[in-house]
């Protein structure tokens, strides 16, 4: 892969003024080897396998880092699906695996590590609901594990009694960690459609169709995308604007690649993919949201946020796959509440609203991201309103998820702090319409027509 003099400059512009980083290094590690039904010994065997992996992934990283001069924010570790390495039926022995786990990545400086997976679409095992028995007390007692859960896909419908057991778990889980506002149900994400290298948190796991180990990158550029749109002007019809959007999410994968596959041919692994998902974080300027305000909208939320979110989504795609072979994971645009100053302004203003924020999730990469709700909220409406955003994932075949967080003792209008790249966000309205006869009902909503592609 050769850069030209031209397209070199151009991205040390766009490090230098538009806030371009690489927001995380992922390795993802196979632990498939690593099973046993002694949890002490399935524990070690994890961590040896961490460590032969990943002791000099921050080293590597570091100096690639410094080497091009692009900063890269975090550095992580997807695994394959705890529920699946775990061979045993006690929320005691999936305590002990993921502290040993948790422990090992702050030993090798490992921000997160992402593979407390359960994939209970069409229902659970005994493995699976020892392990969820056992998530609210992982969640509220390490630093650095993320769990996600997947509840429906297009192939297998939507799990109801998934949902609703989930309601109860982020509740638990918000209540075990009251003090810090809740933020255990910020490491949970709830999952139609997942795809299996997702180089993102909370949401990461290694799939069983991946390699033994590999790098995945993910890029995040909204600060580039919105100079590059306000050079272009107002005056440019929305097919200039979305041509902008592709040839500056181009220049940002080709930036990201080199960074991948120079990471991975020092560790001596494969690369995996480039995730070109536009993620922002509360700081100035690394906002997806001042996208949405550069192309035309007076704040995220406005009429037209859709139709805008849409053509953005699509734009940063198609100029992914024309800069790599190897994009993959989300790719698109993240609309996350807290971590997005733009759109913490919009809902604390009333703005964007809950229901207006599933409509947009309908066209972007993920779904309800880091929105505080009222901590009194029933698990039955916190269900429905998970099955609500299941329901857009598999009716349009695509990757949906959930990560809210029910702030205990806050109500609307109160805030939930977080820091970091987790930032804040005001408690956002929920319908107090019921729904609680729908969702006792259980069982599984059936997968759609479109289902029956063979």
């Amino acid at each position: 892969m050769k850069f030209t003099n031209e397209e070199i400059l151009e991205t040390v512009g766009m490090i230098a003024e538009d806030k371009l980083d690489i927001r995380t290094v992922t390795l993802g590690i196979s632990i498939l080897d690593c099973s046993d039904p002694d949890p002490t010994a399935c524990a070690r065997k994890i961590r040896e396998k961490i460590l032969a992996k990943g002791a000099e992934l921050g080293q590597k990283t570091d100096f690639i880092s410094d080497e091009y001069g692009l900063p890269i924010v975090n550095k992580r570790i997807s695994l394959t699906p705890i529920s699946l390495v775990v061979p045993i039926a006690n929320p005691a022995a999936f305590l002990e695996v993921a502290d040993a786990v948790d422990k090992t990545a702050a030993e090798i400086g490992v921000d997160f590590v992402g593979g407390y997976t359960a994939m209970i679409q069409k229902g659970q095992t005994a493995i699976d609901k020892s392990m969820l028995e056992a998530m609210p007390e992982v969640l509220a007692t390490t630093r650095r594990f993320c769990a996600s859960v997947v509840l429906a896909s297009t192939k297998a419908g939507i799990n109801m009694d998934g949902c609703f057991t989930m309601s109860w778990i982020m509740k638990d889980t918000a209540q075990l960690t009251a003090a810090d506002d809740g933020i255990g149900c910020a490491k949970l994400v709830l999952f139609a459609n997942p795809v299996e290298d997702n180089p993102f948190m909370a949401g990461a796991y290694y799939g069983t169709g991946e390699n033994e180990s590999s790098i995945l990158v993910g890029v995040s550029g909204p600060g580039a995308v919105r100079r590059a749109l306000e050079r272009l002007g107002p005056d440019a019809n929305l097919g200039e604007v979305a041509e902008t959007i592709k040839k500056t999410a181009f220049k940002i994968t080709r930036a990201g690649e080199l960074v991948g596959t120079k990471i991975a041919q020092h560790l001596g692994l494969s690369f995996g993919n480039l995730d070109l998902s536009l993620a922002p974080t509360p700081a100035k300027g690394d906002s997806v949201g001042q996208i949405l305000e550069t192309i035309g909208l007076a704040m995220p939320g406005a009429p037209g946020s859709t139709a805008a979110l849409m053509m953005l989504n699509d734009a940063v795609k198609k100029g992914g796959l024309f800069a790599s072979s190897s994009v993959g994971g989300l790719s698109g645009a993240f609309i996350p509440v807290s971590e997005d100053a733009s759109m913490i302004n919009a809902a604390k203003r009333g703005a964007i609203t809950l229901e207006k924020l599933e409509a947009m999730t309908s066209v972007c990469s993920v779904g309800l991201d880091m929105i505080a709700v009222p901590g009194d909220i029933s698990p039955e409406t916190l269900a429905a309103i998970i099955a609500d955003e299941m329901a857009i994932g598999c009716a349009n075949n695509k990757t949906t998820a959930v990560r809210i967080i029910p702030a205990p003792g806050k109500d609307v209008g109160d805030f939930v702090h977080f820091g970091g790249l987790l930032g804040e966000a005001p408690v956002m309205a929920v319908s107090r319409v019921s729904a609680d006869t729908f969702v006792r009902r259980g069982g599984r909503i059936p997968a759609p027509l479109q289902s029956l592609k063979n």
